[in-house]
């Protein structure tokens, strides 16, 4: 595991957890294109 007394141990700690509340970056990459198409930019 991760050191959480250091900040970077934190940092992955938290953007791991992040990734799996927030989903895959491919269905973030997947949302944002569907917005922007949809905004006709």
């Amino acid at each position: 595991g991760y050191i959480n007394d250091y900040p970077t141990g934190r940092l992955l700690r938290d953007a791991k957890l992040y990734e799996i509340g927030a989903g895959t970056s491919e269905i973030r990459r997947w949302l944002i294109g569907r917005e922007i198409m949809a905004e006709g930019v």
